[in-house]
């Protein structure tokens, strides 16, 4: 196992021949610049490489017409001239007599990937190709495209291998209509793409572009388009389509070098599991993106369940039945705590941030010498501890802490906390007795604050109560799932019950978890699974590895040390940055949890602007 790169330099060998402006963005330098930074930052020594080989003209075949085929086999022996001439019978493509030779290797690439990927030789991998594919049609060269790579090798995954559910997310300033004709009304395969539109107004200027393109036939509902209409879209943009949009369906310009190949060397370091950056700026979309992720949501929300749960109209009367008699009132939008609540925020996003977490570099610690783990090979089995002295005051005024089991933990958790506060460890899992979890998971707060965290996110799961000495400076973020009602008692103090079905359980980490989550910017993220916290291994293992997010990778674990070896191991596998197992047959949410999410989201929204899929009306 392991992250693949693919690659092949004869792929650099088409060209321009002839003045053209609109093409000549198109040059070799868009692959050697990518692969020039990714040998400057170490990445490609990380990766297996696998030789690229030329697709067959069977292969093409599996969206391209014999006669496009032929066509493009042909150019190997025209001369300038003609190649100009049949270039300028296409939309923005020129050929060379090398363009049927690379763009075979480009399909070889992909097919070469996929096949690796399916049949377990890899986990994952990039494939660095040249000619891209995605405007190209079945019988049409367009947008520097000659042959569509993604269709083909969703096709090839379909023929081969038997996949009866695809993905395909294109991530492109422009439209890929290509992809999006060559699949409309195939169900089997999920077509998504984000692209700048404005209106029509930008290339390939097509209506189909728009959000209410949403396919044909069996495949309604299975083309999906997010136009961007606004130029300069943000961080707090794309992570808001993403959580309204991308994930709830996947549950179940020129190029600019610089940034091309710093986004691919992004791609691969991802790949490998290393921890993301920490997001920068304010985590608040703009009116145009939520106008743009509402017209795709309304577009698909009759072919998609989980888009059907988006109508966030605020309820102004908590959803519990118990009562609320001695419990501070519900958050009030815009009152005098919220605003102050709010401001310490934000002079919080503007303090330093601790030492950048390593690339994966996990640790685990066990109190049980007994228990045996199988981790992955990256992963560390912590041996060291605080000093006891400083472990005995840490414990001293918690009684639950006085045992030489739970001390023996504690000091475990000092030890591992501090690593990965000063960027020696990215992750971490700590086993402590059941007895000390509320008491272990107040120290490992106080110790992130006092060692330079300023921003820390607990997420508790079961009967786990917000420490009560803990300070209410918007330091920190107390969500607690499994809590006995939905309540928002102060922007930075939610509590939510615990959804019982699949669906319930994904909206939750969807649409009120990782929202709250990438507002607050984490230097620190705490997952304490206290007494009775209710998630299955599955469920535990894709929280915690989505929280990897937020925090830039500084993740850490608690569990209790009668929890199975089973769960340690599959969390250390995802803070490894593995994929996290199946949840198993989605189930959608309750009309009771739907009802809490809501409530919380209204309560909520106008202090974290990342809970907002709907713009704004003006008054």
């Amino acid at each position: 196992m392991g992250t693949a790169l693919v690659y092949h330099e004869d792929m650099t060998a088409t060209r321009l021949l002839w003045d053209d402006p609109e093409c000549e963005i198109e040059r070799p330098e868009r692959l050697t610049a990518a692969l020039d930074r990714l040998r400057k930052c170490g990445l490609e020594q990380r990766c297996l490489r696998l030789s690229a080989r030329e697709a067959s003209e069977e292969e093409l075949g599996l969206v391209h017409s014999p006669e496009y085929v032929s066509l493009v086999r042909e150019t190997q022996v025209l001369g300038k001239e003609e190649l100009q001439a049949l270039s300028g019978q296409f939309d923005a493509i020129y050929f060379h007599p090398s363009t049927f030779h690379c763009a075979r290797l480009a399909v070889g690439a992909a097919l070469q990937l996929l096949d690796a990927v399916l049949t377990g030789e890899v986990q994952n991998g990039l494939a660095l190709v040249r000619p891209p594919g995605h405007h190209s049609q079945r019988a049409a060269a367009s947008g520097f495209c000659v042959f569509n790579n993604v269709a083909i090798a969703a096709a090839h995954a379909k023929q081969k291998h038997g996949l009866h559910r695809i993905l395909i997310v294109d991530w492109d300033v422009h439209h890929g209509q290509g992809t999006q004709y060559l699949f409309e009304d195939d169900p089997s395969v999920l077509y998504f793409s984000w692209h700048r539109y404005e209106h029509g107004r930008f290339w390939p200027f097509l209506r189909e572009s728009d959000a209410d393109a949403v396919g044909r036939g069996q495949g309604l509902g299975f083309t999906v388009n997010l136009p961007w209409n606004q130029v300069g879209m943000g961080n707090a943009d794309y992570v808001a389509a993403f959580l309204h949009l991308l994930l709830p369906l996947a549950f179940e310009g020129g190029y600019h070098l610089e940034s091309l190949a710093e986004s691919v060397c992004m791609t691969v370091q991802t790949l490998l599991g290393d921890p993301a950056p920490p997001l920068s700026g304010p985590m608040v979309p703009c009116q145009s993106a939520l106008e743009s992720i509402q017209s795709v949501c309304a577009a698909q929300a009759p072919h998609w369940k989980s888009l059907q749960l988006q109508d966030v109209t605020p309820v102004q009367t908590s959803p519990s039945t118990h009562s609320s008699e001695g419990r501070p009132p519900p958050l009030l939008p815009g009152g005098p705590v919220c605003k102050t609540a709010a401001s310490a925020l934000s002079s919080l996003l503007d303090q330093p941030c601790l030492h950048p977490a390593p690339p994966v570099c996990p640790a685990v610690a066990l109190t049980a010498p007994d228990i045996t783990l199988v981790l992955p090979p990256d992963v560390t089995q912590q041996e060291g501890s605080a000093l006891n002295e400083e472990t005995e005051a840490w414990a001293k005024p918690h009684e639950s802490l006085a045992q030489d089991e739970a001390l023996t933990a504690l000091g475990k958790l000092l030890y591992l906390l501090d690593g990965m506060l000063d960027g020696q460890v990215s992750s971490g899992i700590v086993a402590t007795p059941p007895s000390a979890a509320a008491a272990t998971l107040d120290v490992a707060i106080q110790r992130g604050l006092s060692h330079g965290a300023q921003r820390l996110l607990c997420v508790a799961l079961g009967q786990l109560d917000r420490p009560p000495d803990l300070v209410h400076d918007g330091r920190i973020l107390w969500l607690n799932i499994r809590g006995k009602e939905a309540a928002a008692l102060s922007m930075f103090q939610v509590s939510t019950p615990l959804p019982v079905l699949t669906g319930g359980f994904l909206s939750c980490i969807l649409g009120l978890v990782l929202p709250l989550a990438y507002g607050f910017q984490p230097e620190l993220v705490l997952v304490a699974l206290g007494p009775a916290h209710g998630l299955q291994g599955p469920h535990a293992a894709l929280l915690t590895s989505m929280l990897r997010g937020p925090a830039g990778g500084r993740v850490l674990a608690l569990l209790e040390e009668d929890s199975t070896p089973q769960l340690a191991g599959i969390l250390a596998r995802v803070l490894h940055g593995e994929a996290p197992p199946s949840l198993g047959p989605y189930s959608v949410a309750s009309p009771e949890d739907t009802q809490a999410l809501r409530y919380l989201r209204g309560q909520l929204e106008p202090q974290w602007k990342m809970l907002q899929c709907r713009p704004h009306l003006e008054a």
